[in-house]
């Protein structure tokens, strides 16, 4: 029974430390909060813009654009870091800006890698419209941004979802933040860029396995937050008359 008084004390020692106001862990929420929610706030109104622009629109290199939004939905988070930090290195392009190792650069690395994603899935929500919709919208005399608004609508649900999976990938998400933002936490154990998941890491390879567990408990916490927030907002737009 040793993991199970092992399993017992971890979890009971992890709520105690959250209740506890601890410095550490709650600017460690903080700090993945804040660079999560900013990489959402930027990506996503340009996700749904592209995704649009790919539903609506028929231009050059659309095709190869397509490809390539499918293409990032996979890619490695640990090499969207290195793009970044060869950028934000003082020899790249934008080094004079001088935000290597910054929350700042940590949500750039975030932008970068859920722009794709929720690019994505958008567009899997705008294919799955009924085709009917525009065509009874231009029947009763809706313009191309109106039939477009009508789709959009429809597809409420799938781009709410698109945005979650966003947020979801940048929460959860390690290698990326890890090589721009370079996990750092101030002397007084108040976190600068350490992340919900990097801190994971950390104090589990130093045996902290109850500031482990209660970083996770949290992590958990907030994403099952936002898919019910998420599954809420969907079951009211359903509910709500005249939605249909």
């Amino acid at each position: 029974m040793e993991w199970w008084q092992f399993w017992s004390q971890s979890s009971s020692e992890a709520v105690s430390l959250i209740l506890s106001g601890d410095a550490y862990v709650w600017s460690t929420i903080g700090v993945s909060l804040r660079v999560s929610g900013s990489a959402l706030i930027v990506s996503a109104p340009l996700a749904l813009l592209l995704a649009g622009a790919l539903t609506f629109k028929r231009f050059p290199g659309q095709q190869a654009l397509r490809l390539l939004v499918h293409a990032g939905m996979g890619f490695p988070a640990v090499i969207v870091g290195l793009l970044v930090l060869m950028l934000l290195t003082q020899r790249g392009p934008l080094g004079q800006l001088n935000l290597l190792w910054t929350p700042e650069a940590m949500i750039l690395a975030q932008c970068v890698l859920i722009l794709p994603l929720i690019t994505g899935v958008a567009l899997t929500a705008l294919a799955a419209v009924d085709r009917a919709l525009p065509q009874a919208g231009a029947t009763l005399g809706a313009g191309p941004f109106r039939q477009a608004w009508l789709i959009m609508r429809e597809a409420k649900q799938g781009l709410l979802t698109a945005a979650l999976s966003g947020f979801g990938r940048a929460v959860s998400e390690v290698g990326a933040v890890l090589v721009v933002g370079g996990n750092i936490v101030w002397s007084d154990h108040v976190s600068y860029t350490r992340t919900l998941t990097t801190a994971i890491v950390v104090e589990t390879r130093t045996g902290n396995f109850e500031t482990a567990l209660a970083l996770g408990l949290i992590l958990f916490g907030i994403v099952l937050l936002v898919n019910a927030l998420v599954l809420t907002l969907g079951t009211t737009h359903r509910d709500t008359p005249g939605s249909d």
